[in-house]
């Protein structure tokens, strides 16, 4: 499964959580998987306790629930939960691309032109975890020029809540040999950000969120019906 590392039995709480949630966005761990806290101690080699704790920040994180018969689960997927996760990240994103791209230095689009390139590197390879996690990066160097840190954590707390979703739509898109959709985009929000563009930044997010909200919950859907 999931986590092959051994560590000391003193390993504290929010080491676990690392862990746990680490297994979680990278996929290992994936939706609807059972968190027993007495397999998940031994693997990491520790007590209960420090698991049990760690299981809750993964509920109150939203990455985690509780499911008759079952104890605690990572979170599965739902239709209505990608809606309102994409609405909330549209708004903010929208308005981060916005500022963003009003103050981004040079080096910053430099910055984010060697992200896309690993990116595309990424894609070429069918990795889609790497993928995800230089897109986010570049798209937080562009976030992060807007100035607002609490802007900016509030959309990386965003993407962690919704890194399923995003496997699903990357999957997708990888699966479809004629999509450009995991780089159609970023390309367009990189020449938007050089020319700071605020207008054509916004746009771009808005856009590209659109499009990926519609192709995941195509997928989901039939996901769910099989």
């Amino acid at each position: 499964m999931v986590i092959s590392k051994r560590v000391e039995p003193t390993l504290l709480t929010d080491q676990v959580f690392d862990m746990i949630h680490a297994a979680i966005l990278s996929g290992d761990l994936p939706a609807g998987s059972r968190l027993r806290v007495r397999d998940l101690a031994e693997q990491v080699g520790t007590s209960v306790m420090p698991v049990r704790e760690a299981i809750r920040r993964l509920e109150e994180a939203g990455l985690a629930e509780r499911e008759p018969h079952k104890g605690a689960v990572v979170k599965n997927l739902t239709l209505e939960e990608l809606i309102h996760v994409y609405d909330v990240r549209r708004l903010l994103e929208t308005e981060a691309a916005r500022l963003g791209s009003e103050r981004v230095s040079a080096e910053d689009c430099d910055k984010m032109q060697t992200e896309y390139d690993l990116m595309r590197e990424a894609i070429a390879e069918r990795r889609v975890i790497a993928l995800l996690d230089h897109d986010e990066a570049l798209l937080s160097i562009l976030y992060n020029a807007a100035g607002n840190p609490v802007l900016a954590q509030m959309i990386r707390a965003l993407w962690q809540k919704c890194r399923a979703y995003k496997i699903v739509g990357a999957q997708g898109s990888l699966d479809a040999s004629d999509d450009d959709s995991l780089w159609r985009y970023q390309q367009d929000l990189i020449t938007a950000a050089r020319n700071n563009n605020p207008p054509a930044a916004a746009a771009v997010n808005e856009a590209s969120l659109l499009d990926a909200s519609e192709r995941i919950k195509a997928r989901l859907a039939d996901q769910l019906a099989s």
